[in-house]
């Protein structure tokens, strides 16, 4: 299977199935010299890692970090940087009976066509927890980044109809929704459970900014910071949109309008999300991504079989109601590795 390397010169490979072993990744590219916190990375995965409350999955799995190789007292030492995490709580009886069956809204279907054999048990790559080494790899790009004072964070806008009305960024971790808003928050958390008790889910909207990211990341024409930003982000399962800056309402403003205007102080609008000719322009870089409903759930739904009979399927187990609280993370993962990788590739730009 190819598709599992991401990036050119700070380069992620991730492998490993939901109910393997376990899960790894390999990131060549890490300057040598860079403080790595092990602590760091488990916070991340922590943020991520299933069973976190009573809106997620009840799988239970620590997903305990181990840094394999390419650190030395602490410290990147320029080689690859190995990590992986065990899976300690699958059940795979859970999937016995989905072998003959596509589930609807997975990637089931697609990946028997093109394989002609599919890993039933939880979707294997497909399956949502294969993010956990893209958040551990995005844990690495983050310190990497903080060494030229660049920071990612993202949140819950959206969550099942629920908007947030307010953003307030010191209180995104304080609730189990990770909205900047503790009001909306109780709604989403509602709006959650109503779809759970209805063996339903819900989607909703993350959004996301970097800041501190200096002018000149990105390579124009094909690897422009927005194009490579689109591909990481729609790279995540779930994720069916992408909207930079002022995004789709872009269209509804007049030139003079979406524009922004430059003044010695700097920008006086962002509708640019922070980035101008697929190069950053020194602001805010900000996005949105629309985050579908949780594909399993344990209403009825209509299938087909192996056969392509028509049938009936109720996915049953213990799935998330809603993917966005632990999509968070990931999106900032895929963020700050497509951050560290323009940034290398950035120093050959001139001399």
């Amino acid at each position: 299977m190819s598709g599992n390397t991401f990036g050119e010169l700070f380069r992620v490979t991730t492998f490993g199935e939901s109910h393997g072993p376990g899960l790894g990744v390999i990131i060549d590219g890490v300057p040598a010299g860079v403080k790595i916190d092990e602590a760091l990375v488990q916070r991340d995965l922590d943020r991520r890692r299933p069973g976190q409350s009573k809106v997620s999955t009840m799988r239970k799995e620590p997903d305990r970090v181990e840094i394999l190789s390419g650190v030395f007292e602490g410290v990147s030492t320029g080689t690859s940087l190995a990590m992986v995490i065990r899976n300690t709580d699958q059940r795979s009886q859970d999937y016995g009976r989905l072998a003959e069956l596509f589930r609807p809204g997975h990637a089931d279907l697609g990946f028997f066509k093109k394989y002609g054999v599919r890993d039933y048990r939880g979707g294997g790559r497909s399956s949502g927890r294969e993010t956990s080494m893209r958040v551990a790899a995005g844990a690495v790009a983050k310190m990497v980044l903080a060494t030229m004072g660049v920071s990612v964070r993202a949140c819950s806008m959206m969550i099942g109809g629920v908007y947030a009305e307010t953003v307030d960024w010191s209180v995104v971790e304080e609730n189990i929704v990770r909205s900047p808003d503790l009001a909306a928050a109780e709604k989403m958390v509602a709006a959650i459970r109503a779809a759970q008790a209805d063996r339903d889910s819900v989607g909703g909207i993350i959004c996301c900014e970097a800041h501190g990211v200096p002018a000149g990341w990105g390579e124009p024409v094909f690897d422009k910071l927005d194009a490579l930003l689109a591909h990481a982000i729609l790279s995540i399962g779930g994720i069916k949109g992408i909207e930079i800056g002022a995004g789709f309402e872009a269209p509804k403003k007049r030139g003079s309008e979406n524009n922004d205007s430059i003044l010695p102080s700097g920008f006086a609008s962002n509708h640019a999300g922070g980035i101008l000719g697929g190069i950053s322009n020194g602001d805010v870089i900000t996005f949105r991504a629309a985050m579908k409903p949780t594909s399993s759930i344990a209403k009825k739904q209509h299938t087909i079989d192996k056969e392509g009979n028509a049938t009936e399927i109720e996915v049953l187990g213990r799935h998330d109601p809603c993917l966005v609280p632990r999509a968070v993370p990931v999106v900032e993962a895929m963020t700050a590795l497509v951050l560290a990788d323009l940034a290398l590739r950035n120093r050959a730009a001139r001399i």
